[in-house]
């Protein structure tokens, strides 16, 4: 019986313990031939084209404001108004003193003329009637500078009314009525009415092969059925200090009537190849002995299959040869695979084809 025992026992020791398969996890993509170059879209707001950062002309305090945000102005109209008292006094103060020239410009003209008269009999010398005729000059010229600084203070009190030099809409009110604001300061902003556009952001790393993209779509968030062709206006040549990204206007025909001040609007970049092109991501690329190939997936293992580099396009690789739309290729973890082995394929679905 200790006999048997004893071999029982070691025929249980020899008994070899079966191995596990070796599955490796992995991300795959299928495989897509498409003529799509570039496909982006943006988000930004409908702004006019023009809008004007309006100011006084002259110093002074507020005593009227006669519009709102969202005020519908005509071209003249006034917005906001200063107190005038202190410009109509110094205009007052510029008419006393071209009145007073005025009078010292005739005393001086009847002299010379009376002057001019005692000459012609030989009265007086010649060199007294130029004297005469130089004070009728002069006080002519303190005449026409008095005139001028008259005018002047007539146009600064006409600026205590702050008019609207276009048709529009008011979109910023900075200045309230007791304010007391300097010469230039801005109280109104006024959109002027027609043509608008769309601003957008575009990252640095899309800049310069968006620029080259002539095929530009608008679509608002409000109707996004109806889409409109754009055209790229302006690239601001220096990124926004805070976003760190490149502002953009594009502009919209006038046929979006639609499209509202503050609306916000999709912008969409598209792009073709002459020929349909399969693309693949960088980390899909296996390179071996100066060969480049990728990771098939066919019935559950993996296939090492050469391939041929046609280019690059953004972040992604184009493959000319070794490969067909449809095919399930492998894009993480190919170092660690073996030709024959087999994976599992992590998700539900296999995602389409970066683009």
């Amino acid at each position: 019986m200790l006999a048997a025992s004893a071999l029982t026992l070691l025929a249980a020791c020899s008994k070899q313990v079966d191995k596990t398969e070796d599955i490796r996890p992995v991300r795959v993509i299928q495989l897509v031939s498409s003529d799509i170059d570039v496909n982006a879209e943006f988000s930004g707001e409908v702004k006019a084209r023009v809008e004007s950062r309006l100011g006084f002309r002259v110093g002074g305090k507020i005593v009227s404001r006669k519009v709102d945000v969202g005020t519908l102005v005509k071209k003249g109209q006034v917005l906001m108004q200063l107190d005038p008292q202190d410009l109509q006094l110094s205009q007052a103060q510029a008419l006393a003193n071209l009145r007073a020239a005025e009078t010292n410009r005739d005393l001086a003209k009847a002299e010379l003329q009376r002057y001019q008269e005692l000459r012609s009999k030989s009265f007086v010398s010649q060199a007294v009637l130029d004297a005469k005729d130089s004070t009728y000059k002069s006080a002519q010229a303190s005449v026409d500078a008095a005139q001028a600084a008259y005018r002047g203070q007539a146009n600064q009190a006409g600026y205590a009314a702050l008019l609207s030099d276009v048709d529009g809409v008011v979109t910023v009110v900075n200045a309230e009525i007791g304010q007391v604001v300097a010469a230039g300061t801005p109280v109104v902003n006024v959109a002027k009415a027609g043509e608008k556009e769309i601003v957008i952001g575009l990252p640095e790393d899309k800049v310069d092969a968006l620029r080259r993209i002539p095929d530009v779509q608008v679509r608002l968030w409000a109707d996004p059925k109806n889409t409109v062709a754009g055209k790229i206006r302006e690239i601001s040549p220096v990124a926004d200090a805070a976003t760190r990204t490149y502002t953009v206007k594009v502009s919209i025909p006038d046929s979006l009537t639609e499209a509202k001040l503050g609306m916000t609007a999709v912008v969409q970049f598209a792009s073709k190849t002459p020929t349909p092109q399969i693309k693949v991501p960088l980390t899909a690329l296996f390179y071996e002995k100066s060969a480049t190939s990728v990771w098939l997936v066919e019935q559950g293992a993996v296939k090492l299959v050469p391939v041929k580099i046609g280019g690059v396009a953004g972040n992604d690789i184009v493959l000319s040869s070794g490969v067909q739309p449809g095919q399930t290729v492998v894009t993480a973890g190919v170092n660690l695979l073996k030709p024959g082995q087999k994976v599992k394929i992590l998700g539900n679905d296999l995602p389409g084809a970066a683009k």
